[in-house]
């Protein structure tokens, strides 16, 4: 499989606390990884500075081009606003704009940094909405609708510009425990459909039954990593054994 993106060596810290210390990753077309880990370990850090919303302190970031080529994203000359047009990115706390109606949000992008028509831009989004069952919302606010809904609608906004690459922060998290299925079933199809994810998540059996590779973050740093079946069945660290032990129960 190619290669959508490559993390060497990355390092970011807040003043003097260091909260990534030398992250390696490899992230294959098609493949869901899912990120794991305690609060604090650096799972929403590491998404933040692949989609360029945090600068790293040291190493490099490479994201695959439209041919497929590898090129290095963390050199300050890269064009940010581009490079973000190409990774999809869903926060923990939804991000929706208040005063803009659901097919705004969704096509938010297309129109202002694509350049897309209004009119080409909307029939996109409305598919993009009914994709996840949400064509009867579109001139909705993001108010009138649940939080499984707006997380949805998150969904649906991140993909309307085709990216490589889909970045998923928490996405549960802020949600009733009612309404977490919903949403993980549209991660679900987005999967079948060979999208290419990187999750940081809490939801453990998700993780198992979805990834095909997990990463399991201790304190900054990458303290085991592979396939669902070895990480939640024979974690070999005493960190990450602690950490599943609950769900390993």
């Amino acid at each position: 499989m190619s290669e959508v993106l490559r993390l060497e060596g990355i390092r970011k810290s807040y003043g003097v606390t260091p909260v990534l210390r030398g992250i390696d990753l490899t992230v294959n077309r098609h493949e869901v990884i899912a990120v794991i880990g305690a609060s604090g370990s650096g799972k929403s850090t590491l998404l933040r500075t692949i989609n360029l919303l945090e600068t790293i302190d040291d190493g490099q970031i490479w994201l695959a081009d439209a041919a497929g080529t590898l090129e290095d994203i963390s050199d300050p000359r890269a064009k940010a606003d581009a490079i973000r047009a190409r990774i999809g990115f869903v926060f923990q706390h939804l991000n929706l704009f208040p005063h803009l109606s659901v097919l705004d949000n969704v096509t938010i992008s297309t129109r202002h940094v694509q350049r897309i028509r209004r009119q080409v831009a909307e029939a996109r989004g409305l598919e993009l909405l009914d994709r996840v069952g949400l064509a009867d919302k579109a001139r909705e606010f993001p108010d009138r609708l649940s939080g499984g809904q707006q997380q949805r609608v998150a969904i649906a906004r991140a993909i309307a510009t085709d990216p490589e690459l889909l970045l998923l922060d928490e996405i549960t998290s802020a949600l009733d425990p009612q309404l977490v299925g919903e949403v993980l079933d549209l991660v679900r199809q987005l999967k079948s459909e060979g999208t290419t994810i990187v999750m940081a998540t809490h939801e453990m059996a998700f993780a198992r039954d979805v990834a095909d590779h997990v990463v399991f973050l201790d304190n900054g740093v990458v303290g085991e990593q592979g396939p669902p079946t070895e990480i939640f069945t024979a974690p070999r660290t005493s960190r990450a054994r602690e950490f599943l032990g609950r769900f390993l129960a």
